[in-house]
């Protein structure tokens, strides 16, 4: 069997077990789901080896969409670890078998603390599956090793298993785009929706009177640098020249003698308030098919200027 045929094969052996778990989810699933929307404390997840490995995954998923979560390593819990937990908390204990020892060994802890256990596993008449308060199945009927060992497809499935339980999480607590953004401050997606108007926007702005020139307007658009200018008439937006609108003009007519910045200005330009946040900003651009917004204060008058290419700077 080619290298491309094994690689298939492992897709289509992981893609057949996840689909097969998604049908096996029951009424357990929304009891964890409840459980944890009601504690008061935090959910941590530990298993050992591959399986410790995906539950600092879940732990993360957990934590950074509004479920605080951490991870520990269930032999270390024993060695002293075991006093990061409180009644309060909710354990998700993850083995295949539900025999790994160093978890098993955890749970008459786990008792005596009062904490609640979730077992996710893939026996549940295992050690594990007859001491937890709730099973979720993450059984597989074989590894996607060709031997049956190394841990593949159970891992994938405890994988989605957090998944799910994150979403369905993620739903029941109506988590926002900017309350993810709140707990990844530092990514592309928490700068973009954390940024407001008013710290990307370009000051000071260009600007005409409606009765200058044509050659005015060119001098003025060249020397802001912005492509544009806004003709204002004692603070108030009269309307937007853009370099576009000035080829336009030039391309209907053979001269620019006699006209004004009046004749050519695109009136009722769009505007946003300098307090808005940039996602919102970004958004109207690109609905509207516009490169520039006019951003104005509280009191509507003209504070600067937005250009859909300032995207790039909360990337």
């Amino acid at each position: 069997m080619s290298s491309i045929e094994i690689g298939r094969r492992v897709f289509e052996v992981q893609a057949s077990a996840l689909q097969e778990s998604g049908s096996r989810i029951d009424d357990s699933f929304d009891k964890a789901v409840a459980m944890i929307l009601e504690t008061t404390g935090r959910v941590i997840v530990s298993g050992m080896g591959k399986s410790g490995i995906i539950g600092n995954k879940i732990a993360a998923t957990l934590a950074s969409t509004g479920t605080p979560s951490f991870s520990v390593h269930p032999a270390e819990a024993y060695h002293g670890d075991l006093g990061m937990f409180t009644k309060q908390d909710i354990a998700i204990l993850i083995s295949s078998s539900g025999e790994t020892e160093e978890v098993i060994r955890l749970i008459p802890s786990l008792r005596y603390f009062g904490v609640k256990m979730i077992a996710l596993v893939g026996n549940s008449e295992s050690t594990l599956g007859r001491n937890c308060d709730l099973i979720l199945d993450i059984s597989v009927e074989r590894e996607a090793c060709p031997n049956n060992l190394a841990p593949t497809t159970s891992t994938t499935v405890s994988l989605a298993m957090g998944d799910a339980l994150s979403v369905a999480l993620i739903e029941k607590r109506n988590f926002q785009p900017r309350d993810f953004a709140a707990f990844h401050p530092g990514g592309s997606l928490g700068r973009r929706l954390l940024t407001r108007v008013h710290d990307v926007m370009h000051t000071p702005v260009p600007v005409n009177s409606p009765s200058d020139s044509i050659r005015d307007i060119i001098m003025t658009v060249t020397q802001g640098g912005l492509g544009l200018t806004v003709v204002v008439t004692e603070g108030k937006i009269n309307g937007l020249i853009t370099d576009g609108d000035l080829r336009r003009a030039l391309y209907d007519r053979e001269s620019f003698e006699g006209l004004t910045a009046s004749d050519v200005m695109t009136r009722s330009p769009m505007t946003i308030n300098d307090s808005e946040m940039f996602a919102h900003a970004e958004n109207i651009m690109l609905k509207a098919n516009i490169t520039a917004l006019l951003v104005v204060n509280s009191n509507g008058a003209l504070s600067g200027i937005l250009k859909l290419q300032d995207a790039s700077l909360v990337n």
